[in-house]
C-alpha cells in the first residue's frame, strides 16, 4: 500500500469510527430500505422528494462502503439538506467532507469543512474538520515548476491544526506534512535560483537562495543554497560574502559534497572559508542555530 493510500485508510478509519459510535440510526431500515433506495439515486436527483433520514443515511452508507465517494457525499449533503435540525445533520456534513476528500473532490471537501467549522466551532469533531481542510489543500500541492499558492495555503492550514489541536493525532500528522511542505517551498526557491544562476543573473539568484537561508533553514535545501550563494557572490567579486557562505556551510555541513563544491570555488582565487560576523548570512544562522 502506498503512503497516500495509507493516509487515506487512516482517515477512513477515523471517520467511520464516528459513524459507528452513534446509535441514532439502527436496524433493518438503515441498510434494508437504504439498499433499495440506492438503485433510484439518479431518479431522485432529478425528481426531488423528501425521504426519511434513515433511508438517506442507508443510501449514503452503502455508497461509502462501495467506494462511490462522490455519490455518497451527495447523499450526506441531502441528509443535511432535508433534515437540517436532526441530530444527524451535523455528522452528515462531516461525512460529506470526508467522502469528497476520498473522491479527490478537494474543493468540495474544503467548502464543506469550512461550513462545518463556521456552524459548529465548539463540537467535539471540529478538529477533524480542520484536519480534512488541511489535507485537502495538501493533496493539491503541485511540482516546484508551477505556482505554489496551494502549497502556501496548505502550510497555513496545517499550522492551524497544530496550533489549535496540539495533543491530537491530527496535529502529529500535520507536523510531518508541514516539514514536507516547507521543503517543497524551499525547492521552488532553489529551482528559480538555479535558473537565474545559469542565466548569470547573480542578483536574482542570490535573492532566491537568501529566502531559503532565512526562511527554510530546517529543510534539506539549505546546504545547496549556501553553496550556490558562494558561487553567486564569487561570480560578482564579492569575496567576503562568498567566504562567509562557505564558512557557514562548512561549520554546519562539513562533510557534504556541497561544502566541497564551495571550497573548490574559493580556491579559484586562493580564498578560504572565513565567516564575517556582520554578514546577513552569519546573522541569519545565529538566529536559528
Amino acid at each position: 500500500m502506498t503512503p497516500r493510500l495509507q493516509r487515506r485508510a487512516r482517515a477512513a478509519v477515523l471517520v467511520l469510527s464516528l459513524a459507528a459510535a452513534s446509535t441514532l440510526l439502527t436496524g433493518c431500515s438503515l441498510f434494508g430500505e437504504g439498499e433499495n433506495e440506492r438503485n433510484n439515486l439518479n431518479r431522485d436527483a432529478a425528481n426531488y422528494r423528501e425521504r426519511p433520514i434513515d433511508m438517506i443515511y442507508g443510501d449514503a452508507w452503502a455508497l461509502l462502503r462501495n467506494g462511490n465517494w462522490i455519490l455518497a457525499a451527495a447523499q450526506f449533503n441531502e441528509m443535511e439538506r432535508q433534515h437540517p435540525y436532526s441530530p444527524w445533520a451535523r455528522r452528515a456534513m462531516l461525512m460529506s467532507a470526508f467522502c469528497s476528500y476520498q473522491g479527490n473532490a478537494y474543493a468540495d471537501a474544503i467548502a464543506t469543512a469550512d461550513q462545518y467549522i463556521a456552524l459548529h466551532p465548539g463540537s467535539n469533531e471540529v478538529s477533524y474538520a480542520f484536519y480534512l481542510k488541511a489535507v485537502s489543500l495538501y493533496e493539491q500541492i503541485v511540482d516546484v515548476g508551477r505556482d505554489q499558492s496551494a502549497t502556501r495555503d496548505a502550510l497555513v492550514a496545517l499550522q492551524d491544526v497544530v496550533q489549535r489541536f496540539p495533543d491530537t493525532e491530527y496535529a502529529r500528522d500535520a507536523s510531518l506534512k508541514i516539514d514536507l511542505t516547507l521543503d517543497h517551498l524551499a525547492g521552488k526557491e532553489m529551482a528559480v535560483g538555479r535558473y537565474y544562476l545559469m542565466q548569470r543573473d547573480y542578483i536574482g539568484a542570490i535573492n532566491r537562495f537568501r529566502v531559503v537561508v532565512e526562511q527554510y533553514q530546517t529543510t534539506p535545501q539549505i546546504a545547496e543554497s549556501l553553496s550556490r550563494l558562494t558561487e553567486a557572490y564569487y561570480s560578482l567579486g564579492l569575496d567576503n560574502e562568498a567566504q562567509t557562505a562557505a564558512a557557514v556551510l562548512g561549520a554546519n555541513y562539513p562533510g557534504s559534497a556541497w561544502y566541497q563544491n564551495a571550497y573548490g570555488i574559493l580556491r579559484g582565487r586562493n580564498l578560504r572559508p572565513v565567516a564575517d560576523s556582520g554578514s546577513w548570512i552569519s546573522q541569519a544562522f545565529r538566529k536559528v542555530l
